[in-house]
């Protein structure tokens, strides 16, 4: 039954605070998985799961040592069946002539060392369950945008973190994946420099459909795994383009 999808599953997912990752761990929680989820925003984490069964933890992904901390705590506790790493960062000064040395390594840190970080303390964990690794990454990562440089430079990092780990750890039983939303209706739009009009928003993915994905990568048997998942908002995104009625958008990132 779709209620115990998951149960008896430990799931990870961080950068669940809010968009992607809060609506990741919420469904992971509804259908039967014990979920530890982890952000900066802890009481965030909190509020929005709305009294589920989620453990929350406070986390700054581009801390290694507390990644290696918090993932350690989970796997010696429960186990980890499935680890999302949705946590990723951009800010409003992307093009490249604003870029400054400190802003790439924190978009860097953030989206494709934390990334590793996560993945590399929960190694021993996922091996010994036959575990699932979803790194939520953007269309961005594989061609041109108004995201900027660092964030797709970051994003195309975690696409080839996940193709060289499968390629390596499928023997071991380990999966990976990397799904590559276009634009979702998160926070992160409010960090453009100039955010999408509401009819921009009302036609994106929304959090939700990208946990359906999570779901279903993580519903697959052993037997099978998706090693790449493109998803686009079907009224103004195709591969390669975005597009809207009114008003006209020339470039949309996630």
């Amino acid at each position: 039954m779709e209620g115990a999808a998951l149960s008896g599953k430990t799931a990870l997912v961080i950068g669940a605070s809010s968009g992607i990752g809060l609506a990741t761990a919420n469904l992971f929680a509804d259908v039967g998985a014990m979920v530890h989820a982890a952000a900066r925003r802890r009481e965030s984490i909190q509020t929005g799961a709305g009294g589920r069964n989620v453990t929350a933890h406070a986390l700054d992904i581009s801390d290694k040592e507390a990644v290696w901390r918090t993932v350690e705590e989970v796997g010696k506790s429960d186990g980890i069946d499935i680890l999302v790493v949705a946590a990723g960062m951009n800010f409003p000064e992307r093009r490249l002539e604003q870029l400054t040395a400190e802003g790439w390594d924190a978009m860097i840190s953030v989206n494709l060392s934390g990334a590793f970080y996560a993945i590399r303390a929960a190694l021993p964990y996922l091996r010994s369950s036959g575990g699932l690794v979803v790194l939520i990454s953007s269309v961005s990562g594989r061609w041109p945008d108004a995201s900027g440089p660092a964030y797709q430079a970051s994003k195309a990092g975690m696409i080839e973190l996940a193709h060289a780990a499968g390629f390596e750890e499928h023997v071991n039983g380990v999966r990976f994946t990397s799904i590559l939303p276009g634009i979702v209706d998160t926070p992160i739009l409010d960090n453009r420099p100039e955010p999408p009009p509401k009819e921009v928003r009302d036609a994106a993915l929304e959090p939700e459909d990208v946990a359906q994905a999570c779901l279903f990568l993580a519903t697959l048997p052993p037997r099978a795994y998706v090693p790449e998942l493109t998803m686009i908002p079907t009224a103004i995104q195709a591969l390669g383009k975005t597009s809207t009625a009114t008003p006209p958008v020339s470039q949309v990132d996630e």
